[in-house]
C-alpha cells in the first residue's frame, strides 16, 4: 500500500503552518502497525525533507515529527509493514489525546 498519495498530499498542511492551533489541529492522515497497538497521525508535512509532525500513540501519546522513510521501514511483530487508514476522516488532536 502506498503510505502517501497526490490527494494526500493536497489535505496535509505545510510544516509548521497549523502552529497555535494546539489541540484543534487537525490530523489529516492516520498510520498503524496491524499486528500491534501503534499508531501516527499525520498533522502537517513537510515535502523536502519528508517529515511529518503529528502525533505517536505507541507505548505513550506524544506529538512530534516522524520521517516518511521511517514509516515505510516500520515492521510489526510478526513482520507486517505498516498500513494507511483508508477510511479514516479528519480529525482534531483533541479527540485523539
Amino acid at each position: 500500500m502506498k503510505l502517501l498519495t497526490m490527494e494526500i498530499l493536497k489535505k496535509l498542511p505545510a510544516q509548521g503552518s497549523t502552529e497555535g492551533q494546539g489541540k484543534d489541529a487537525m490530523a489529516q492522515v492516520k498510520f498503524f502497525t496491524p499486528d500491534s497497538n501503534w499508531t501516527w497521525y499525520a498533522v502537517e508535512y513537510n515535502p523536502d525533507a519528508k517529515m511529518f509532525f503529528g502525533l505517536v500513540d505507541g507505548f505513550e501519546k506524544e506529538l512530534g515529527y516522524f520521517g516518511l522513510g521511517e514509516l515505510e521501514q516500520i515492521r510489526g511483530p510478526m513482520g507486517l509493514k505498516l498500513e494507511r487508514d483508508l477510511y479514516f476522516d479528519p480529525v482534531p488532536l483533541r479527540e485523539l489525546m
